[in-house]
């Protein structure tokens, strides 16, 4: 039954079970970890008796030609990279302070979520590897692979991580929590600010330390009453996120009387003739709605600003009436 329970697992985790190297650097250990074919993923460990996962961006989520691949961009130096260190420095901060934890040091385990649900699943399923192996019992005589050598002893494993902070999106934070609750495992969010996130009867082992979405819709709509913007479009992320922020604008909206020429959505990761594309139905179809809200991750409204310096645009949309 034993040998059963353990082929299962091994089924399971198959695509991220074998290969793994460890580089030793200062106190914390760099792990790469197997994954689909050509794409290596780095984490940074650190020791202690209470381990913590942690899911940061630290590179730019897959293009949309790459997705399948779960192919991630290019390094995000403040917002990723930055989180790391930040966190590195807090545990140091926290483990050399006698009074705070007497006895207990705290570690940590970083992973990237590349702003990109599948990736981060893909992560999390990490987290959770070595303490669900371990319960395997290891006195039936069972032959384990490691470093392509048989071996009678079973991989060490890690310790169980105590909890997960992240990540950063609430569309990833939500597929993340969606896995994570099943083993009982809390999670932590610094900027997942979804409405729907709020459900503890969904997500019961979620926690975040900013705002949800009602908060900041609210002010977006006191901005377009100051102003007087009675007629304007609107545009969100593809994505939880931007969907239930927009739609608690647009009830927001209804009540005091805004109309919403048009809504429309798009990708963070579109390329650039979709944001093209959108741009041109927002000047050329609506050109009398002159404001447009967003209710955009940051990567969003990147894409729509420099859809607006190529096509020439900038300052001018839609443009000025004839």
């Amino acid at each position: 039954m034993a040998r059963v329970k353990m082929g299962l697992l091994a089924l399971l985790f198959l695509p991220t079970f074998f290969f793994r190297a460890f580089v030793v650097s200062h106190s914390s250990i760099y792990e790469r970890a197997a994954v689909p074919r050509a794409v290596v993923r780095s984490v940074a460990r650190m020791d202690g008796d209470v381990i913590i996962g942690a899911l940061f961006s630290v590179h730019h989520q897959p293009s949309a030609e790459k997705v399948a691949e779960r192919k991630c961009g290019d390094v995000r130096e403040q917002y990723g990279i930055q989180r790391v260190e930040a966190m590195f420095h807090t545990l140091d901060r926290i483990n050399a302070d006698p009074h705070l934890l007497p006895n207990i040091s705290l570690g940590c385990e970083i992973r990237d979520s590349c702003w990109h649900s599948s990736v981060a699943l893909e992560q999390s399923i990490e987290f959770i590897r070595d303490s669900l192996i371990s319960i395997r019992d290891d006195k039936d005589g069972s032959k384990w692979c490691i470093d392509g050598t048989p071996s009678h002893q079973p991989p060490p494993t890690k310790k169980p991580i105590a909890g997960v902070i992240g990540p950063g999106s609430s569309s990833v934070a939500i597929q993340v929590q969606n896995l994570l609750q099943l083993f009982n495992i809390p999670q932590i969010a610094y900027s997942a600010t979804s409405i729907d996130l709020s459900d503890k009867t969904l997500f019961k082992y979620f926690l975040r330390v900013v705002p949800s979405d009602t908060l900041q819709a609210r002010a977006m709509l006191d901005i377009v009453k100051r102003y007087n913007w009675t007629y304007v479009s609107a545009v969100h992320t593809e994505g939880n996120y931007g969907e239930s922020g927009m739609e608690a604008f647009k009830e927001l909206a209804s009540l005091e009387g805004l109309c919403i020429a048009h809504s429309d959505k798009i990708y963070s990761n579109a390329g650039e003739k979709h944001f093209d594309r959108l741009l041109r139905k927002l000047r050329e179809r609506l050109p009398k709605a002159r404001v447009v809200v967003c209710f955009c991750e940051g990567m969003t409204v990147r894409g729509l600003l420099m859809a607006m310096r190529r096509l020439g645009v900038s300052g001018r949309v839609p443009p000025p009436r004839q």
